[in-house]
C-alpha cells in the first residue's frame, strides 16, 4: 500500500515578500508524496508569478488564480480540490520545517482513528526565530474540552484526517469570520480524538500585514461568540450576554459583568468531575487571559485594575504588569508608562531568546 497522500491546502493573497520561502519549506519535506493546492485569492501584488516560477520546476503543485473571495472561501474551494485522504493547512507566510509531514503522517498512521493534528510553534518575528516550548495543559483526553476555550492548534500546523472526519463537517463555516479554525476545530473534537505534537514543525510569522494583526478585533469579537456556545451548549451558562457585550463596548459596565461571570464560571468549573476537571481548570484560565488581553489592549489601566480587583485574580499575572496596573486607577499615566516598559522588556527578552531566522529557514528558489 503507497503512503497516503498529503494535499496541503496554501491560501494566498498578497504574500509576495514570504510565499517562496513557505513553498519552499513544503517542498523540502522529507515526506514526499505531496498536491500543493495554491490558491491565488485575487492578489495584486507577485505572488501569481512566484506561485508559477515553482510550478513550472515541481509538478506537485497545482495554481488556481481568480478574484478575491476572501480565506473562508478560498480554504472550502481547497477542500473540494485536494484528493488526498490527509489534508494539511500552510499559510503563504508562514514555514514547515522539514519533517513536519514525516512526523505527522506517522501519527495518522499509528493511530488511525485520530481526526486532528496540530504541532508546536516557533516564532518568526522579521530575522530572528523565538523557539517555542510544550505546553503541558495538552494532556491526554482534554482537547475536546480545552477546545471550547480557545483555538487549540496554530492553524497552519493542521493536517485533518478525512478517513474519519465525515464530508459535511470538514469546511469553513462563513459565520465565524476570521475564528473559522477555532469553530472547525471545536467541532471536531467535540467527536472525534484530536492531537497536539509538542515539538514546533512551524515557524509563524509575526507581521504588520497579517490577518491576526490585520483584523484581531473582529477575531476576538467571533471567538467570544464562539466560546458562548460552547459554554451555552455544554450547559453551563443560559446567559452569556456578558461575552457579547465585551466583545462590543469595554466600559467599566461590561467590565464588572464580565468579572461577575468569571467567577460564576469558576463556581460551575469547580463543580464538574475530578476526570475533567483540570482540562476546565486549563481552558477556563487560558480564557481568562485572552479577555485580560482584550482589556489591557484598551489602555485604559482603570479597566484593567477593576477587572482583576473585581475578580480577585490579581496573582495570575506577572509582576511586572501587576506593578503597573496598580496605580491605574488613580494614575492611569503612571500604569501607561510602566506597561509600555514592561512590553520593552519583553521585545528585549523575545530578542534574547531568539536565533537569526538564516540559520533555520530554507533559502529559496527556483530562477
Amino acid at each position: 500500500m503507497p503512503p497516503p497522500l498529503v494535499s496541503v491546502l496554501l491560501p494566498v493573497y498578497n504574500a509576495e515578500p514570504y510565499v517562496a520561502t513557505a513553498l519552499e519549506s513544503i517542498l523540502r519535506q522529507t515526506y514526499e508524496r505531496l498536491e500543493v493546492i495554491a490558491i491565488d485569492d485575487g492578489s495584486t501584488d507577485r505572488s501569481l508569478e512566484i506561485l508559477e516560477r515553482y510550478r513550472k520546476v515541481d509538478r506537485r503543485i497545482s495554481i488556481l488564480s481568480r478574484e478575491n473571495r476572501g480565506l473562508i472561501a478560498t480554504l472550502n474551494e481547497g477542500l473540494v480540490l485536494a484528493r488526498g485522504d490527509l489534508v494539511a493547512r500552510m499559510d503563504a507566510d508562514d514555514v514547515s520545517y522539514a519533517s513536519r509531514f514525516s512526523r505527522q503522517v506517522s501519527l495518522f498512521e499509528e493511530q488511525p482513528e485520530l481526526a486532528l493534528c496540530g504541532t508546536g510553534i516557533d516564532t518568526l518575528i522579521g530575522d530572528r526565530i523565538v523557539r517555542g516550548a510544550p505546553n503541558p495543559i495538552y494532556r491526554s483526553g482534554s482537547l475536546r474540552i480545552l477546545s471550547m476555550f480557545f483555538t487549540i492548534f496554530m492553524h497552519s500546523t493542521v493536517v485533518y484526517n478525512r478517513k474519519v472526519i465525515p464530508e459535511d463537517m470538514l469546511h469553513y463555516d462563513a459565520g465565524y469570520v476570521h475564528a473559522e479554525d477555532f469553530d472547525l476545530f471545536r467541532r471536531t473534537a467535540e467527536r472525534f480524538p484530536a492531537m497536539m505534537i509538542d515539538d514546533a514543525l512551524v515557524a509563524y510569522r509575526i507581521h504588520g500585514d497579517s490577518v491576526t494583526s490585520k483584523h484581531q478585533r473582529q477575531m476576538r469579537r467571533t471567538h467570544l461568540k464562539i466560546v458562548a456556545e460552547n459554554l451555552e451548549r455544554e450547559g453551563l451558562f443560559d446567559d452569556t450576554s456578558a461575552l457579547r457585550e465585551i466583545g462590543v463596548t469595554i466600559t467599566e459596565g461590561t467590565v464588572r459583568n464580565l468579572a461577575d461571570f468569571i467567577l460564576a464560571l469558576d463556581d460551575k468549573i469547580s463543580a464538574q468531575p475530578m476526570e475533567t476537571l483540570g482540562a476546565y481548570q486549563d481552558g477556563a484560565l487560558c480564557f481568562f487571559y485572552f479577555l485580560f488581553q482584550l482589556i489591557l489592549d484598551e489602555e485604559r489601566p482603570e479597566l484593567a485594575h477593576a477587572f482583576l480587583t473585581r475578580t480577585g485574580k490579581w496573582g495570575l499575572i506577572r509582576r511586572r504588569e501587576r506593578y503597573g496596573l496598580l496605580a491605574g486607577v488613580h494614575a492611569p499615566w503612571c500604569s501607561r508608562l510602566s506597561l509600555a516598559a514592561a512590553k520593552r522588556a519583553d521585545s528585549l527578552t523575545r530578542y534574547l531568546r531568539s536565533v537569526p531566522a538564516a540559520t533555520i529557514l530554507p533559502q529559496h528558489g527556483p530562477a
